[in-house]
């Protein structure tokens, strides 16, 4: 299935049915009054997050949705049907934009979640409503209201609780192609990835999601190369783990060019925690390995992992560290939902 993580499509409620215009025609009642009935409210528009989705593919060969129109009210006193909701379904993780693609309206991120994008229009009231002691033959109904129309945003941010961050060809689809059981195209050449790829790896009896981006590169918040396209799927990761080439000249380098990167994209992912990985130590000197941590641990003032992913070296080490952050959050997260379980009731919530 092709990976696609951002979409624009029209949306439009239906509108309101138009309330009927009708008396009452019976043998024997010469003047029977007003009847019209009024008419049926359009059909809503949802949102709905699901699991079983992770691209945004299908939205490429359908960009508009349009909820049916109430029916008309009939005689009789029949108020019109109702026309029937639109339920979209969207992977977990995907942020619905307004039209200028910066206004969040909301954040579908937990299964099962809906929200009501585009209400729709109410129907009309038929002429028996406008009934009085005054008019007793009304002629006038309410036409239905109208329902809403808009264009919006849909982005789709992966929920993982690790990014794999690093300069293309580090190693990052190598490693993740170890530690789960994804299996992304790997070859020696940069940008070998070109959308994101998920993994399920298991630690210490510990699940964790990690995600692999495509690598970045210098200029990446400002769209060069494969660009800040990707940089919003590390946004929900609880830390990265930031692999380095051992076999580059400079790791020190190669390091801090990412780091600058995340840090212009958004300060907030360059506060995340972060587990430093310098990979394919297989390919060095027990020497030259020493050297280049001992380097990058001096630049960075951090523990510096070494590993070999394709000779699977190393490999839990990371994991298990960055293991450590994961189970921070998801405490802190628990403590969070119990809190707000036990908060009273107020009628301001």
């Amino acid at each position: 299935m092709k990976f696609l993580d951002q979409a624009k499509i029209y949306i439009q409620s239906g509108h309101g049915g138009a309330g009927c215009i009708s008396f009452r025609r019976e043998k024997y009642i010469e003047y029977g009054g007003p009847n019209g009935g009024d008419g049926g409210k359009g059909g809503s528009v949802y949102f709905e997050a699901v699991e079983n989705l992770n691209t945004l593919i299908d939205f490429r060969y359908r960009q508009h949705f349009k909820a049916p129109k109430g029916q008309n009210g009939m005689g009789s006193e029949m108020t019109g049907a109702k026309g029937e909701d639109i339920i979209i379904k969207v992977p977990v993780g995907t942020e619905v934009l307004a039209e200028d693609g910066e206004t969040v309206i909301v954040d579908m991120v937990e299964p099962g979640q809906k929200f009501l994008i585009a209400k729709g229009g109410d129907g009309g009231r038929g002429n028996m409503q406008f009934k009085t002691s005054v008019n007793q033959a009304p002629r006038y109904a309410e036409p239905g209201w109208p329902g809403e129309e808009m264009w919006v945003w849909l982005r789709l941010k992966v929920i993982a609780d690790v990014g794999l961050i690093g300069q293309p060809n580090a190693g990052k689809s190598t490693f993740l192609s170890v530690v789960t059981k994804a299996r992304p195209k790997i070859a020696d050449y940069p940008f070998t990835t070109l959308h994101p790829n998920l993994g399920v790896a298991w630690v210490d009896d510990y699940e964790m999601v990690i995600a692999d981006i495509p690598g970045l590169i210098e200029g990446a918040h400002e769209g060069v190369g494969l660009g800040d396209r990707f940089l919003k799927h590390v946004e929900r990761c609880a830390a990265f783990l930031h692999i380095v080439d051992a076999t580059v000249e400079d790791v020190v380098s190669e390091y801090t060019v990412i780091r600058k990167e995340l840090d212009l994209y958004n300060s907030i992912l360059a506060q995340k925690p972060e587990v430093i990985v310098l990979n394919k130590i297989d390919a060095l000197t027990d020497e030259e390995v020493d050297d280049k941590v001992k380097a990058l641990s001096k630049a960075t003032g951090k523990k510096i992992f070494a590993m070999s992913a394709i000779a699977r070296q190393g490999i839990f080490d990371c994991l298990r560290e960055v293991n450590k952050y994961i189970t921070r959050q998801r405490r802190k997260q628990e403590e969070k939902q119990e809190a707000n379980d036990h908060k009273p009731w107020s009628p301001l919530d």
